[in-house]
């Protein structure tokens, strides 16, 4: 392994490797709302579980829906769900309903959270804490339910072939994932 040659650069918002999802909210008049979100994560929970960690900037209603409601989808965006997470996040939700590009919406099997069809990968989540920190909301979710496409078949959580659920990851541009490297153990001695 060659040593690399680091510079120092300005300490100011930076690359941040993040996964894309599609949030799902309820709206005060029952229909759904849908907005891109890329501040996810997951940190440890209460006992052996863990929590899906959303922050969320500014007054947008996805946001609001999630403090009104305490619940939301996180739906997993894939390549091909591209042009209908660049729409969601250019259209706004106080504009109006954002129907202008053909997308189909089924409800949770855990919680009345709307989520969207063409996700392979679809957290149902219930917040159990926020934290404010300026204008945004960090979220600390309980996981009650992971819809999975019925084509993946993993032995357990941690067997999941990322190249098949085709992720898309943002850094500030949009790129996706080329292939499966190993487990853990596998360069240990390489």
């Amino acid at each position: 392994m060659e040593n690399c040659k680091r510079k120092s650069v300005d300490p100011i918002y930076s690359m941040c490797v993040q996964p894309s999802f599609i949030i799902g909210t309820n709206n005060e008049d029952g229909s759904y709302n849908f907005a891109p979100i890329t501040w996810v994560s997951a940190t440890q929970g209460e006992s052996d579980g863990y929590f899906l960690v959303i922050s969320m900037f500014g007054t947008k209603r996805t946001k609001l829906n999630v403090i009104r409601t305490g619940v939301f989808s996180a739906n997993l965006v894939s390549k091909d769900m591209l042009p209908l997470m660049d729409y969601f996040g250019s259209k706004h939700g106080k504009d109006g309903e954002k129907k202008d590009v053909s997308y189909d919406v089924s409800r949770g099997e855990v919680l009345d959270v709307p989520t969207l069809d063409a996700s392979r990968w679809v957290y149902e989540c219930e917040v159990v804490r926020s934290v404010e920190t300026g204008d945004s909301t960090t979220f600390f979710c309980r996981v009650r339910n992971i819809q999975i496409d019925e084509r993946l078949s993993p032995k357990d959580i941690f067997d999941i072939d990322l190249t098949a659920l085709d992720p898309v990851i943002y850094s500030g541009r949009y790129h996706s994932l080329g292939a499966m490297l190993g487990e853990i153990g596998d360069f240990r001695n390489s």
